[in-house]
């Protein structure tokens, strides 16, 4: 499954940085339950569970770079779909751009992504497909940290209803890149809907408070 499809578009500097000041939600919320801390039981039921969400960044800024040869950002439609996905779910956009078809560059930009420091989550979009100029699957996962194989594992699933066994020839995938989580999802406007609303929304605040804790 090739991201050809999704018409690619030449740009060239369109670094087009939407620097939004967001809230980054940075502040982790280590608020515990007093009123449990003054009862000084064995048992803790459900500690762990509630710690680890003490962790969670409500609000994120994102970036989200279509990788892609022809596409702008002024015709984008999936990069526009994650947008007002992220936008509508309380979140904001640190950067947007398009990067090129192009192993070095998909693997600079996620790197210059997870070093600016107003982005909490990146989101790729195109050039997870099979054919010899799909690379960023291969640039990103050389700089991941650790790897999160469940993020495309379930993207397959939730997509195999709409394109059946094709799945075998969708390679998303997700992974932390120096403390910062990035998801790469095909180039179709349906994968950038489905992977955003789904699984990035869901999970991204939980993510990436605890690939930062130690921060």
């Amino acid at each position: 499954m090739s991201d050809h499809e999704h018409g690619h578009g030449h740009e060239h500097s369109h670094d087009h940085h939407h620097d939004h000041e967001h809230g980054n939600g940075h502040e982790h919320n280590h608020e515990h339950d007093q009123e449990n801390h003054n009862h000084e039981h064995g048992h803790n039921h459900g500690h762990d569970h509630d710690h680890h969400h003490d962790h969670d960044v409500t609000e994120l800024g994102f970036a989200v770079l279509t990788v892609s040869s022809t596409r702008t950002v002024e015709d984008d439609p999936s990069g526009d779909a994650i947008e007002t996905i992220l936008h509508d779910a309380g979140h904001s956009l640190s950067v947007r751009r398009v990067v090129d078809d192009d192993f070095d560059e998909i693997q600079t930009a996620l790197a210059r992504m997870a070093d600016r420091g107003d982005v909490d989550a990146t989101i790729t979009t195109g050039g997870t497909g099979v054919t010899p100029d799909d690379q960023t699957v291969e640039a990103a996962e050389q700089l991941f940290v650790k790897t999160l194989p469940g993020f495309g594992e379930l993207f397959r699933h939730l997509s195999f209803d709409e394109i059946g066994t094709r799945v075998v020839g969708t390679r998303a995938t997700a992974g932390i890149v120096d403390g910062v989580p990035t998801f790469c999802l095909p180039g179709s406007e349906h994968a950038a809907r489905l992977g955003t609303k789904e699984l990035i929304v869901a999970e991204a605040p939980h993510l990436t408070g605890l690939a930062r804790r130690d921060e």
